[in-house]
């Protein structure tokens, strides 16, 4: 199932997406982006405890936390699929402590990018598809996949990867978002893997909510990082992207809890 595509980029038009395209589209701006997500805030706000150096990145931060602590992955091993630029790779191997973490991401300028940036104990990064995962059956305790997974050609056949290697009684830790006129297809997909559903849980509006907040850090930090009518032009764009979101009826954000018996 298609929920919408996967963008297969050469190295050099990987390294520009993933500077400049992918950044602007969550509100994330500046040389050190390491989130793509919208971002998650509660009302009242959720109040993570953050080291000083995590704090730029509160709400991509907050997301990958409300997803990642829905278990214990204390002395787990866990692989994230499609680390992106690796933030919540870090954030969760420092925090969360498990016995080992692994970054999957298909593109191979942002795993050259994570393994320079994030060197932490127990964190390594591999290049690979998120349809067929380059690990032997049963190495996982808990998979984890953030905002991704509506780029995938093939839906289906990624689930099927995720219950493959995973250890009986591990947990796939997911979110994603997914537009209206797809949602039906994006149930039946989730219903028909081979995982047992323990929990679902609609978190439109602390998403949105999130990306407002980054919406707002971003126009303050333009308003000092370049000149004013580019900090205007980028500030329109958000406009406009916030109107795509809400075309066709908007989206539904979900957060999940499976595990495989």
């Amino acid at each position: 199932m298609a929920l919408k595509y996967r963008l297969q980029s050469s190295p050099l038009i990987g390294k520009i997406t993933t500077k400049y395209l992918l950044p602007y589209g969550t509100r994330q701006v500046g040389d050190d982006v390491v989130f793509f997500n919208f971002g998650y805030e509660e009302d009242p706000p959720m109040a993570l405890p953050l080291a000083a150096s995590d704090e730029p990145n509160r709400f991509g931060i907050q997301l990958y936390h409300r997803t990642a602590s829905q278990v214990d992955l204390a002395g787990k091993r866990v692989l994230e699929v499609s680390c992106g630029a690796g933030g919540g790779a870090s954030y969760i191997t420092r925090v969360l402590s498990p016995t080992s973490y692994t970054g999957l991401d298909l593109n191979p300028a942002s795993v050259e990018l994570c393994r320079k940036r994030h060197q932490v104990p127990g964190l390594d990064f591999v290049q690979g598809d998120a349809q067929d995962l380059p690990f032997a059956d049963e190495s996982f305790d808990a998979v984890i996949n953030v905002e991704a997974s509506h780029q995938y050609p093939d839906f289906a056949r990624f689930l099927t990867e995720v219950a493959r290697v995973l250890r009986p009684g591990g947990h796939f830790l997911y979110t994603d978002n997914c537009r209206q006129r797809w949602v039906d297809m994006w149930e039946a997909a989730l219903a028909e893997a081979p995982l047992r559903r323990i929990s679902e849980t609609d978190i439109n509006d602390e998403a949105l909510r999130g990306l407002q907040e980054n919406t707002r850090r971003a126009q303050a930090q333009l308003g000092r990082s370049m000149p004013a009518f580019l900090a205007k032009i980028v500030g329109r764009g958000f406009r406009v992207m916030d109107w795509d979101l809400r075309r066709a009826g908007g989206i539904s954000y979900r957060l999940y809890c499976f595990i495989k018996d």
